[in-house]
């Protein structure tokens, strides 16, 4: 039987990662996996986690399970977080999932349960894994007009028009704040844009929101999820709480099913009560309960809040940091962009060849599209970067 099995393509951040591994260098850079660092290169744990862990090792008497879609209090604390009062309680279903990509790949799974012949649109570019799990499950997709390659902005024109041809039960995937590839953004008017052609063609919005408190700030970065959520008939939500808790190895994701019509959340609810059940059973538990404490204790959360917001401007500091190094080094402000992108990842719009050049002559690792983890930089850093860019003709 095995013999029938084809190799599979690498994934392209994995091998990336190996390659940097094997590098005998001392000064190379790590700019491609999406992990947060300090300036000494550490991903660190966050203190509210520290604190909640040290409470939670006291006060847990089982480890016996929790429930198909975990504890509920998980799924209202993180409502609450995401969609603020956008849209009352009773009208969503919600599950925990394993990360941010088990909370995608229900979404999919949902999708196709509920009309198999719904496309998926996707933004180019997006998280290859969007696409590599679409392919996996057979749903068709069709990529949407979304990054300026000249002007390292939104194509919303573009966007737009694409959107358009969207037909009555399609789906399209949107990324809720700090878009990864790009870190280029919608505005509210532009979201609003979005929202009346979704309305206009009868296309559902999946909202992907692994960052939020990363890009503009965890309310800020929530408008854009609230106004669909409280804009369309039905949307779905995949949440993440790797990068904005630190917990990326406790695989803890949520997913919501979000209907205005109330009589629906039971269905919604019990669907994604028996997507659980197929794929895991119960999913993850203890990252989830180390963000219900936090959330819903004043002191754990306001901690939380506080170093979520220092790593948030240590980012912004770094993207003005490097276009600044560039402006100097170059006499152009062309490089500007890098400034006003928002969350760990910027496009920069080198060549797969710059990008090789820039890993072989300066040990500086990034993915052959030229994304760049921004938060993989310091200080030392970002004028090595700044000169390697500017040696390889970006």
């Amino acid at each position: 039987m095995f013999a029938n099995l084809k190799a599979q393509p690498a994934d392209k951040i994995l091998a990336l990662m190996a390659a940097f591994r094997e590098d005998p260098r001392s000064d190379k850079i790590d700019l491609g996996v999406g992990v947060y660092k300090d300036a000494t290169g550490n991903t660190p744990v966050m203190r509210a986690i520290k604190a909640a862990e040290h409470q939670l090792w006291e006060q847990q008497t089982t480890k016996a399970y929790v429930g198909l879609v975990g504890d509920p209090a998980y799924g209202d604390a993180m409502i609450k977080l995401i969609l603020g009062d956008a849209v009352a309680r009773e009208n969503i279903g919600a599950a925990a999932t394993p990360g941010g990509t088990g909370a995608v790949r229900q979404a999919f799974e949902m999708i196709r349960m509920a009309n198999p012949d719904a496309r998926v649109f996707v933004s180019n570019p997006t998280w290859p894994n969007h696409t590599s799990i679409l392919k996996y499950l057979g749903i068709e997709t069709i990529a949407y007009r979304y990054f300026d390659d000249e002007t390292r902005g939104v194509d919303f024109d573009g966007m737009i028009a694409d959107l358009k041809t969207a037909r009555k039960g399609d789906v399209v995937l949107l990324h809720g704040c700090c878009h990864n590839p790009t870190g280029a953004n919608l505005n509210p008017v532009e979201w609003q844009a979005v929202i009346d052609v979704l309305n206009e063609v009868g296309a559902i919005p999946m909202i992907d929101i692994a960052y939020q408190g990363f890009g503009d700030g965890l309310e800020a970065d929530a408008v854009a999820v609230r106004m669909v959520a409280a804009g369309v008939p039905e949307c779905l939500v995949a949440a993440s709480c790797s990068k904005n808790f630190g917990i990326y190895r406790e695989r803890t994701g949520l997913l919501m099913a979000i209907s205005q019509d109330a009589s629906q959340r039971a269905l919604n609810q019990s669907t994604l009560a028996f997507l659980n059940r197929q794929n895991y059973s119960f999913p993850p538990d203890h990252g989830a309960r180390l963000v219900t404490m936090i959330l819903n204790d004043d002191a754990l959360r306001a901690d939380w809040a506080s170093e979520l917001e220092y790593v948030r401007l240590s980012m912004l500091g770094l993207r003005q940091s490097l276009a600044s190094e560039l402006q100097r080094l170059t006499g152009s402000d062309r490089f500007a962009f890098l400034a006003q992108h928002r969350g760990m990842f910027s496009r920069l719009g080198a060549s797969p060849e710059q990008v090789e050049r820039m890993r072989a002559e300066h040990g500086i690792y990034m993915i052959g599209d030229s994304r760049l983890n921004i938060a993989g930089l310091n200080a030392t850093t970002v004028p090595i970067l700044a000169q390697a860019i500017v040696d390889v003709g970006v």
